[in-house]
């Protein structure tokens, strides 16, 4: 039976960073997948006059996956803590309430990004289990060049419980992230493709397969 699935990213890439090979695989299993993305206005990353340049390279890479629809929410990049979380959380909330989604990707609460930070927080207050009684997994993905950069704090490690294996989907992954022209780096950068590809191939071998996304499962609920 098909699933609803949410992947919620603080901006445009991160979702194929994090999660790109894993939406491939639900697109081919017959998944509705949607994309949220919160801050995708300019500041930090990019000029005003390029929002819908990257929104379009959001759709492009999207459609490559299976993606059925890009919800975007307009608020400036790197600016999320000068906001009341209330506003992220009454966002995502909207989004529940139309799509009623099973399973939820959104970012680890460690990232050094502090956008990254207060996405995850608003997904888990916006998705709580009486508020949203459809919800049946939340997990949280890796954001390469945020993750593995914050500080040696115990409780910001990224310590995955969740493999999926995304050896067929691998490429589908690269090609979707070739999309985002003004986000890719070069090689050594954890965002340049062969360092994306090295980082599947360890995960992968963590569990026998050719390439793996990993996940922290911070909830599940078996109904």
């Amino acid at each position: 039976m098909s699933k609803r699935i949410l992947v919620i990213a603080a901006h445009p890439d991160d979702e194929i960073l994090g999660a790109g090979g894993t939406v491939a695989r639900h697109g081919s299993q017959g998944d509705q997948v949607l994309i949220a993305i919160a801050a995708d206005r300019g500041t930090a990353r990019y000029d005003d006059e390029k929002i819908e340049f990257v929104r379009q390279c959001c759709r492009a890479a999207g459609r490559r996956l299976g993606v059925s629809d890009v919800y975007f929410g307009d608020f400036a990049d790197q600016k999320l803590d000068v906001l009341p979380i209330l506003d992220i959380t009454r966002w995502l909330e909207g989004i529940a309430n139309d799509f009623k989604p099973q399973v939820i990707y959104t970012h680890h609460r460690g990232d050094i990004n502090r956008d990254h930070q207060l996405v995850h927080e608003a997904t888990l207050t916006a998705f709580r289990p009486y508020a949203t009684p459809y919800v049946e997994r939340i997990l949280c993905y890796e954001a390469p060049s945020a993750t593995e950069w914050c500080g040696p704090y115990a409780d910001h490690v990224f310590i995955p419980n969740v493999f999926v294996d995304i050896t067929v989907y691998l490429k589908d992954k690269l090609e979707a992230l070739s999309e985002y022209s003004t986000e890719l780096r070069a090689f050594p950068h954890p965002r340049s493709p062969e360092s994306l590809k090295a980082r599947a191939i360890f995960w992968g071998s963590v569990i026998g397969a050719a390439a793996a996304e990993p996940f922290v499962l911070v909830r599940e609920i078996d109904r």
